[in-house]
């Protein structure tokens, strides 16, 4: 009998998984002085944005819904519009991201290098206007 290969959702720790890379994520973002940029983007309170970062999370990496029964469609492009998104946003946050997920996948480097990759290609994707000179 073949088993069903465990989803990234579950390979990461479910629920509570999602949420300490979430919570890990936005403590980085909050607390690096080399990302300024990309905080300079968000509210004072976190709180909204860690929310929704898990909501989507858990049905991007292959959990419930959650994200989708809240708002419907992600749209994650289009929600993104009204923020200047350069590669230096894109790249402070994978600096961050990155990180917080080198800090938690320890054990599976096959899980650690395909979310670095899928993360780079829709961190790439919110880029929204042009690079300054």
């Amino acid at each position: 009998m073949q088993s069903t290969p465990q989803s990234q959702y579950d390979q990461l720790g479910g629920e509570k998984g999602v949420h300490q890379l979430v919570d890990r994520f936005y403590d980085l973002m909050d607390a690096r002085d080399d990302v300024s940029e990309l905080r300079d983007l968000h509210a004072k309170s976190l709180r909204v944005s860690r929310k929704k970062l898990f909501l989507f999370l858990s049905g991007w990496l292959g959990g419930p819904s959650l994200y989708i029964e809240e708002y419907g469609h992600p749209r994650l492009r289009a929600r993104h519009l009204p923020f200047k998104i350069t590669s230096l946003e894109r790249d402070q946050w994978l600096n961050c991201m990155n990180q917080a997920l080198q800090e938690q996948i320890i054990d599976n480097e096959l899980l650690l290098m395909t979310l670095e990759s899928s993360f780079s290609n829709v961190a790439d994707h919110m880029r929204n206007a042009p690079d300054e000179a």
